[in-house]
């Protein structure tokens, strides 16, 4: 072939390669728009910001001195804090239900304590910091500026008294202790980051699983399937069902399989309720399921839909905490990530598993996931369209 033909058709390929490419609108739009959400998400987490994520607290005073007051005074009015002031049990409880990052207790005599060794060395009191291991990256934080606030309100106590310091020291010295315990199922259980890594990935590759269920659909029906089907004497809510059923089991065997390996290689355990894992396990699988059925309903053709079901659900995995933890998004992300059901998913997995809750804590995720299957479900069966469309 002469040199010019050559080029001719090879110009007329690439043209061809491009204009199919450009021209499906639903792709191209998918592959710009991905990038630079996602991009911008990050962007904004980790870039800097005159207005960080404020750390909440949890304040437990069983002193009630004078100086206690002042260092309560002196955190809560620090903007780097969203704190609450709870009893010591309850304080504990919102630290193990990851409601707060830290729960620091002032203890009973606190105050004459701290007083005492500052200005004569004698015995220091211990403040105890109970911490949520999986945002431990707040606890030095929370040290430091519990720190600078105990020394404000002392000084400002000793000042108000006429002392005008302690005695000269060798070296620096805080005039108390702290003690930080992680608070886990159970002190001799220490945290397992494999156990919030596993829930995370394990929701993000079984959706995976539920959207090239939902693409396989799209294929049956081009190849006429579906509608071959439809002559059979079952009603749409059976056939559609059959395959939520079927896609809920394939779920939940991916997800044995998983955890399986996780507690066989990694050493995760159900810390918490058996009954409320299965029973979260279940629920996302329903949810994976109709999930899968609902991009089979909305899309047109396999190939646009795989790319915009593929970024709806990074976009809820990332909302969902599976790649970074929740707490460090913005406050008001934070809130309304709660509107995303892989947040819920992987809140109950975490919940039954290291963070060792009772059934009770299972209860708001598999009702939540349930929902979110139901709707998706009645949806997927109103707009299930047994022929592909045209054009």
């Amino acid at each position: 072939m002469p040199a010019s033909n050559t080029f001719i058709a090879l110009r007329a390929m690439v043209r061809k390669d491009l204009v199919l490419y450009f021209s499906n609108r639903r792709a191209l739009v998918t592959s710009i728009a991905a990038p630079i959400i996602i991009a911008a998400f990050f962007g904004s987490l980790f870039g800097s910001s005159d207005r960080p994520t404020r750390v909440s607290i949890a304040l437990v005073d069983a002193d009630t001195s004078a100086l206690s007051k002042a260092v309560a005074t002196s955190i809560e009015g620090d903007a780097t804090f969203d704190v609450r002031e709870l009893s010591e049990s309850a304080a504990i409880e919102a630290a193990r239900h990851g409601k707060v990052r830290a729960a620091i207790v002032l203890p009973a005599g606190f105050g004459a304590q701290a007083s005492a060794a500052e200005l004569r060395g004698g015995a220091k009191p211990v403040v105890v910091v109970h911490y949520d291991p999986s945002q431990a990256t707040a606890l030095p934080l929370v040290r430091g500026l519990l720190t600078q606030h105990v020394m404000k309100a002392l000084g400002e106590s000793l000042a108000g008294t006429g002392v005008s310091g302690a005695p000269a020291r060798a070296a620096f010295s805080l005039p108390y202790d702290t003690r930080a315990v992680a608070i886990t199922s159970s002190a001799d259980r220490p945290y397992n980051s494999y156990a919030h890594s596993f829930a995370g990935m394990g929701v993000q590759f079984i959706l995976f699983m539920g959207i090239e269920v939902g693409v396989g659909v799209l294929l049956a029906r081009r190849m006429g399937l579906w509608k071959r089907l439809r002559a059979a004497p079952l009603s749409r809510s059976v056939l559609l069902g059959s395959h939520i059923l079927s896609g809920a089991i394939t779920a939940l065997v991916l997800l044995a399989v998983i955890y399986a390996a996780a507690m066989a290689l990694f050493h995760v355990r159900i810390e918490g309720s058996a009954v409320g894992f299965v029973g979260v396990a279940v629920a996302f699988a329903l949810l994976t399921s109709s999930f899968g059925l609902l991009v089979a309903a909305l899309g047109k053709t396999p190939e646009a839909t795989r790319g915009l079901a593929i970024f709806a659900t990074l976009v809820m995995v990332m909302l969902g905490g599976a790649w970074v933890p929740s707490f460090i998004f913005p406050q008001w992300l934070q809130t309304a990530s709660l509107v995303v059901p892989t947040r819920w998913a992987v809140d109950g997995l975490d919940a039954m598993t290291w963070r060792g809750l009772g059934l009770d804590a299972a209860i708001a995720p598999i009702g939540v996931l349930l929902a979110f299957a139901v709707v998706f479900a009645l949806v997927a069966i109103w707009r299930f369209d047994w022929e592909e469309p045209r054009g």
